[in-house]
């Protein structure tokens, strides 16, 4: 009995760890000793979730066919082994199977390739619609479908994190998005090049000045994901993250209201200040 609890006391440990490494990858960002990608929470990351898996079988598999082919003809092709060697120069049956099961490989591949790339494009029944506009070196965000207000995203210092707020990754604002629903994404820039990407969307698209880039997510359960720019756009490039809270409907819908009116009267405020600059400049 000894024995086997000495044997199952391991295992029970590689349990919990495992289950505390996926409680925390659904906090919706990365983490120490983290295994394969963040936990996914809409349709298009669970598609790119399970094509990743099957591609590590796939190429698993080449690999370790490879590895033995290998060594097979190191030992059985050896001047040892093999003191007189052929003098074939043809095989038809392995030139055709050469040239045939990679062309099987590739197809496995890109049939679930295309599909994803379709799905993950854009959507018809988008119920609302969220604009991101980088900035060197911030995001900013429009909600065109709820009275067009707008603000800011820039990095919290590490003086204004509170407890719980993830280094690098924590905003002074937060993108608010209701659960369950499907939302169109605007993305441009307005400077140089940047890239909205938040990996437990399975979105990550370029913005780029002069165009507008377009994708949808539809995020199933609520909670804060982080997410960056993944793009190079110059020195602040590694200090411009993005950070989403996903919301009841009900909470969307309250927040909102309140936004509504924050947002107006921080513009109000600028629109006034502007004003006097002008004034100051004029006289």
């Amino acid at each position: 009995m000894t024995a086997w609890r000495n044997l199952l006391a391991p295992m029970a440990l590689l349990g919990t760890t495992a289950i505390s490494l996926s409680a925390q990858a659904d906090h919706g960002m990365a983490h120490p000793w983290q295994l394969g990608l963040q936990t996914p929470v809409t349709p298009v990351a669970v598609q790119i979730n399970d094509f990743h898996n099957l591609l590590m079988i796939v190429i698993t598999v080449i690999a370790v066919f490879v590895t033995l082919l290998l060594l097979y003809v190191l030992v059985r092709f050896s001047a040892k082994n093999n003191p007189t060697p052929t003098t074939t120069t043809h095989n038809t049956l392995l030139e055709v199977l050469w040239t045939a099961i990679p062309i099987v490989i590739l197809v496995v591949i890109v049939i679930p390739s295309l599909k994803l790339l379709y799905f993950a494009d854009s959507t018809k029944d988008a119920e609302m619609t969220l604009k991101a506009i980088g900035h060197q070196w911030y995001w900013s965000y429009e909600y065109p479908d709820h009275g067009d207000f707008t603000f800011d995203a820039a990095m919290l210092d590490d003086d204004e994190r509170e407890p719980g707020q993830p280094r690098l990754l924590a905003t002074d604002e937060a993108v608010v998005m209701p659960v369950n629903t499907n939302i169109r994404l605007l993305i441009a820039a307005n400077d140089v090049l940047h890239a909205w990407a938040i990996p437990a969307f399975g979105v990550k698209l370029d913005a780029v000045p002069g165009r507008l880039g377009e994708t949808w997510v539809r995020v199933e359960k609520e909670g804060t994901y982080y997410g960056q720019c993944s793009e190079l756009c110059g020195t602040g490039h590694g200090f411009m993250p993005i950070m989403v809270k996903v919301v009841s409907k009900e909470a969307f819908a309250a927040w909102v209201k309140m936004a509504k009116e924050e947002y107006a009267a921080r513009d109000e405020k600028s629109s006034v200040k502007l004003a006097a600059a002008k004034v100051g400049t004029a006289q």
